[in-house]
């Protein structure tokens, strides 16, 4: 039975939600009819379904006690899915596994609601994020396509924020890591005139961090392997295995190749610095840059819709909020997954809203910078 959900993953995450809604919703409520004025399609075609007429769309194709099924209802879960995801419910087997996982879902959200777990906190929380987030959906589908942006607010828009397509320069920095300061020094003695090739032996020999080169291919002197920085202070020029003071470093070598004549001490720990390789910094032309621009300005408008439902929603119903009852809360343990730099540990994820306010994708560049080759 769960191989079916997993080979259904379409239709499951349309159903998540669903579950919530079904479990949360009075049970009289199952026996109404769908509007099959607005009923879906059930072709599964990459190309799209066709649509019902009315009479299919209100078919009842399965009872499960007093929740009626429509075909219209099954129609909405196939056009859930992906095309190509949909072109596995082709033949009447797979067709019939898929009502199958319908009926389950129901028969588990009608359990949900027998043992009373629509009522319980978390489920209500989760509701309200489901409806938050279909809210901000449907706002999104009102909004302009990307297409139909004019040419002159495109331009308006590149012209105000050029600084945003400018690519800054990067450089790749390895290093060698060390406890001691007293032995960074030695090694930085013999790294100071040392070939590519013995630099990869000085790493091997010296660093405390084994994880030497980006690929098990790759050439020697890429060893110590940081990854990539951009300027010191630049939004975008950041990177999580990158110290500042290493970074800073980084970009006062004068050429590639060369090594930091200091050693720089950085979060308890002492590096040899060496810049292998950079890519110099340029502007993206408005040319280049038109779909990251269109992009942009319509999660702009988004933004400045979701922003003025807000202002009007917190004017029709007022928000008072106990600022010190909320400084008396006593702050939890740190969670040490959460300091972990892969991020929080596997199972249930913290809810964090899409972005201050209701929801949106937070203002920034429009398009993440072209990795330098």
């Amino acid at each position: 039975m769960w191989a079916v959900r997993a080979s259904s993953r379409g239709f499951v995450r349309g159903a998540c939600g669903a579950i919530l809604l079904l479990a949360c919703a009075a049970p009289g409520c199952s026996k109404k009819k769908v509007d099959t004025k607005a009923a879906p399609s059930a072709s599964a075609s990459v190309a799209g379904p066709k649509p019902l007429s009315p009479e299919l769309a209100g078919k009842t194709i399965a009872k499960v006690g007093d929740r009626v099924i429509t075909l219209g209802e099954y129609a909405a879960s196939l056009e859930r899915m992906d095309p190509f995801e949909r072109m596995r419910y082709q033949s009447p087997d797979r067709r019939k596994r898929l009502l199958d996982e319908m009926v389950e879902v129901e028969l588990l959200s009608q359990e949900a609601r027998r043992r009373g777990l629509d009522k319980t906190p978390e489920t209500q929380e989760r509701l309200r994020q489901v409806l938050r987030d279909e809210l901000l959906d449907e706002m999104k589908k009102a909004g302009p396509a990307a297409n139909d942006v004019p040419e002159p607010e495109l331009r308006a828009y590149y012209d105000a924020h050029k600084d945003e397509f400018a690519e800054p320069e990067r450089r790749r920095v390895s290093a060698i890591v060390l406890e001691s300061g007293a032995t960074a020094k030695t090694a930085l003695a013999k790294a100071a005139k040392a070939s590519p090739a013995e630099w990869g032996n000085l790493v091997e020999q010296y660093s405390t961090q084994k994880n030497a080169r980006p690929a098990p291919t790759s050439p020697n002197e890429l060893a110590g392997d940081l990854g990539i920085v951009g300027p010191p202070g630049h939004p975008r020029g950041a990177n999580p295995r990158v110290p500042e003071p290493v970074r800073d470093a980084a970009f006062k070598i004068a050429a590639v190749g060369e090594t930091f004549p200091s050693v720089v001490e950085a979060d308890g720990k002492f590096y040899v610095v060496r810049v292998t390789s950079k890519t110099d910094g340029r502007e993206r032309k408005y040319e280049e840059s038109q779909r990251a621009i269109r992009t942009a300005v319509v999660q702009a408008r988004i933004r400045e819709k979701e922003q003025a439902l807000e202002k009007d929603l917190r004017q029709r119903f007022p928000v008072k909020i106990d600022q010190a009852a909320l400084a008396a809360m006593p702050l939890p343990p740190p969670n040490p997954a959460a300091q972990s730099p892969h991020g929080a540990a596997p199972g249930k994820q913290p809810f964090a809203p899409r972005m201050p306010g209701l929801g949106a994708v937070p203002p920034g560049h429009p398009a993440p910078p072209a990795k330098p080759q």
